[in-house]
């Protein structure tokens, strides 16, 4: 990839013209000036700087009211979520409300409009796909998102509009900072009107592209899927930091999919491999790449959502694209995408910490003694799995063998035991007690009363969505073994804890929040 040239907008004089001239000058004699990322006043604390690196305190200088009066009368008004600016530039005023409304603190923090960063991803905003930008906070999300707005409206042609709901992208006042270009701005009133802009800038001004930073809530979500269904190219932000941390997330999945329980039929089940009922994606992905900000210079990119959503959810993990920019300027790819098996599924014990339930990779090769061959066969056949019945102890990996045959066949176990032969025994030759041991070789889960899962799962849902509004556990009803795995597997993907308790037959499972 080629070099490229970074020129950094930021505006730093308007900035600290807004602070007493005390603060000013403390900040100005700093050699670090220009990595200076946020000055933070709460009153009555030492004021605090932070910079990329590192952190200043002003031993000595604490907060007064004057010096929050001093910078509010300094900056534009206070919208609904509490933030303001300085009329074209991108510095971002956060205030903090005591609980009668005034404010008691206030955070300053530096805008940078980056001209250039964009050509580490242009070859993919170039393809025209809904591309979502996922980061923590201060990686360069919005930096990206507006230069990407910028390259688009001025480079490429496109008609661009920018829903900017706290004024960060295009910058505060009605002219908008011209970071963005000739890419357009539609300022949003109140944080929870944002969808009500979105669906509005797509029915009245004909964009070809719209962006959006710090999509949210289910109503800003709905409103995305809409704006990709009209065929309008969705660029935007999310709050989460990798892909797989989003799809955990049960209000903004979507943007991604979603999860939803589906039961499959005998023969699905067969073909796949695995238990009847699965978790799939719900939909198409509103965003077909997402791309992770690891750092200010790295970069991890899904080219494919759809692809990689379903792969999660049947046990693997596709490795995404890696970026770099090297110190020189120079944008490399350093790993190309993968395909990686999970090898491991796990369940929580009673103790709350996870069981391994080891996968077997290789075909299993098993020599029956006092086992029906046809119903082995059969309870092959029904699991779908990589099993083989073979006539020779010689050719096996495994020996299967009837408990009440034991005592008969010791010959048979010293040989067994000799060449490393694995032995399992059952109880009872049914072909119930074979696929059991089956399922728990390969490390599924089997199902012969699909009602019966359902029913538990639905469950389990409602006591997913029941913590996750209360913020307390939940307990679900008592259910065998296998079933509790998939109930585990459930409560797993929306990030929440969950732990088998009681004792057999009562052993059910118990939902804790994340925290």
């Amino acid at each position: 990839m080629n070099k490229l040239l970074q020129q950094i907008v930021d505006d730093l004089d308007k900035f600290l013209a807004i602070f007493p001239n005390d603060i000013k000058n403390r900040l100005e004699q700093d050699p670090d000036i220009k990595d200076l990322i946020e000055v933070v006043l709460d009153l009555g604390r030492e004021i605090e700087a932070r910079f990329y690196k590192k952190t200043v305190i002003f031993e000595g200088r604490f907060t007064t009211e004057e010096d929050l009066n001093y910078i509010i009368a300094r900056v534009g008004e206070f919208s609904g979520d509490k933030r303001a600016g300085i009329e074209r530039t991108l510095h971002r005023i956060s205030a903090i409300e005591n609980r009668h409304g005034r404010i008691i603190g206030l955070t300053c923090r530096v805008g940078r409009a980056v001209l250039g960063t964009v050509d580490i991803i242009r070859d993919v905003i170039e393809t025209g796909k809904n591309i979502l930008l996922l980061g923590k906070p201060g990686v360069g999300k919005t930096t990206l998102l507006r230069e990407t707005a910028r390259v688009l409206a001025d480079e490429l042609g496109k008609r661009v509009i920018i829903i900017d709901t706290s004024n960060e992208i295009g910058g505060d006042g009605d002219i908008p900072h011209p970071a963005i270009g000739r890419a357009r701005r539609m300022q949003v009133p109140n944080p929870s009107k944002q969808h009500d802009v979105m669906i509005e800038a797509v029915e009245n001004h004909m964009p070809e592209v719209i962006v959006i930073d710090e999509i949210g809530t289910e109503l800003e979500a709905k409103a995305a899927r809409t704006i990709a269904e009209r065929g309008v190219q969705l660029i935007g932000t999310a709050h989460g930091i990798t892909l797989q941390n989003l799809l955990l997330n049960p209000t903004l999945s979507d943007l991604v999919g979603g999860i939803q329980v589906v039961t499959l039929s005998d023969e699905e089940a067969k073909r796949r491999g695995t238990q009847k009922t699965v978790l799939e994606r719900k939909a198409p992905p509103t965003f077909q790449v997402v791309i992770e900000i690891q750092e200010r210079d790295r970069l991890a990119i899904h080219h494919d959502v759809a692809k990689t959503v379903d792969a999660l959810l049947r046990g693997y993990i596709i490795k995404p694209e890696i970026r770099v920019r090297t110190p020189e300027g120079e944008v490399k790819k350093v790993e190309a995408p993968t395909i990686e098996p999970v090898e491991e599924e796990e369940e929580v014990s009673v103790f709350g910490k996870p069981e391994k339930i080891e996968k077997r990779t290789e075909p299993l090769r098993i020599f029956p003694y006092g086992i029906s061959r046809n119903r082995l066969e059969k309870a092959i056949r029904n699991l779908g799995v990589p099993a083989f019945v073979v006539k020779n102890i010689s050719e096996a990996n495994c020996l299967l063998i009837l408990k009440a045959h034991q005592k008969r066949a010791k010959d048979l176990l010293k040989e067994a035991e000799k060449k490393g032969i694995k032995i399992a025994v059952l109880r009872s030759n049914t072909v119930t007690q074979i696929e059991r041991f089956l399922s728990e070789e390969f490390g599924i889960a089997i199902s012969s009363k699909s009602d019966a899962e359902e029913e538990a799962l639905r469950e389990a849902q409602e006591g997913i969505e029941y913590v996750l509004t209360h913020d307390e556990p939940y307990e679900l009803s008592p259910q065998p073994a296998y079933i509790r795995r998939l109930q585990h597997q459930l409560i797993q993907q929306y990030g929440l804890h969950s732990e088998s308790v009681g004792v057999e037959p009562f052993r059910k499972v118990r939902i804790y929040p994340s925290h």
